[in-house]
């Protein structure tokens, strides 16, 4: 009889919002992921259509499934993919005031309610058409509505879902956050959108974090601000959804509470980091003259980060997930693209 993994405590989602490395020395997978990621940036500067972000995840892919790394690079593999990425976010902070990020967040809040809905009623309604079961529905739906395998991440010792299920998802979330990555900017150029539209559009849109800061950067560096507030504002919802689902799993299973829930545990501390940031840029505690400096620096952080996720992925891995759940991916992620876009055209904002 085999025994099913225990997915309470994956020993890398358990943290995944904290600011620490893992304790296994990450030079390697570091080192890796920083010289893959300048030749991106260099790319990027040559073919700055693509952007150094998205030939980043792209070199990453094509180095991980055609060199294979070995597991002594596993570990700065992660560290950059998380931790590198949480800093860049925190490093953005500096370049935006707290009145502008306040600002976003209140102004996005509208699209941001519509496509969360857009995601939940287009998983449910897909998924029994599909067949696609009910946990791993549940995933591919959170996953895309709120912020892609952080939400998974953060739902998993809530449902309790098979390890295949958690594998699917995190699958299929992540081809669509390379999809975003890729043609986001090309159709926010096709239809012609604002800055501040194709940040709104991407911020909501989008699932990763990382995918939102690179599509987002490689429209311009004003979308990329936009967007990156917007999809932080959108990440808190993660608490809400997960205290609703601990309650809703406690009252099926007739007990007083989910016994692993943390809330520590799923909370996106980064962000916290982020508006410390923006709170020494809003006191004047940034000099000006600096500013291009740290946003170039957070902005190449970015793209190690990004170059890490193109390390992690596995072709093989991401075409086992079938084609029931791919299909269902890209239903819910149509339906958020397309509500975030209808919403913003109702409202004037394009």
């Amino acid at each position: 009889m085999t025994t099913k993994t225990d997915t309470t405590h994956p020993p890398t989602a358990s943290r995944h919002n904290a600011l620490v490395p893992d304790r296994q020395n990450p030079w390697a997978g570091l080192i890796l992921s920083t010289v893959i990621a300048f030749v991106a940036l260099l790319l990027g500067r040559q073919m700055p259509l693509v952007g150094g972000p998205v030939f980043g995840i792209l070199l990453g892919i094509v180095v991980r499934n055609v060199f294979a790394p070995g597991a002594r690079y596993e570990a700065g593999i992660r560290f950059a993919s998380k931790y590198v990425l949480q800093w860049s976010i925190i490093a953005l902070g500096f370049g935006l005031s707290l009145s502008q990020v306040a600002h976003t967040g209140l102004e996005s809040l509208a699209v941001t309610a519509v496509t969360v809905t857009a995601a939940g009623l287009s998983a449910w309604g897909l998924g029994r058409a599909l067949g696609v079961g009910g946990k791993l529905k549940l995933l591919i739906g959170i996953g895309t509505a709120i912020c892609g395998g952080s939400a998974i991440a953060a739902v998993t010792p809530i449902v309790k879902p098979d390890d295949h299920e958690t594998a699917f998802a995190i699958s299929t979330i992540f081809l669509f956050n390379i999809a975003a990555v890729v043609l986001f900017p090309m159709l926010g150029h096709l239809l012609h959108l604002s800055d501040l539209g194709f940040g709104m559009w991407a911020g909501t849109a989008i699932n990763d974090t990382s995918s939102v800061v690179a599509a987002g950067y490689s429209y311009s560096k004003a979308a990329g601000d936009y967007a990156t507030i917007v999809k932080l504002t959108r990440a808190t919802l993660i608490i809400p959804i997960c205290l609703t689902l601990a309650a809703i799993v406690a009252y099926r299973a007739k007990r007083a509470g989910a016994g692993n829930f943390s809330l520590a545990r799923i909370f996106p501390w980064f962000i916290l980091g982020f508006l410390v940031a923006s709170g020494a840029r809003t006191a004047g505690l940034v000099p000006a003259e600096l500013q291009p400096w740290i946003h170039d620096a957070a902005e190449f952080l970015i793209i190690v980060a990004l170059t890490a996720i193109g390390l992690s992925s596995n072709l093989r891995r991401m075409a086992s997930t079938g084609v029931r759940p791919i299909l269902l991916g890209l239903g819910v992620w149509a339906a958020v693209s397309v509500s975030s876009l209808v919403v913003q055209l109702m409202m004037g904002q394009l």
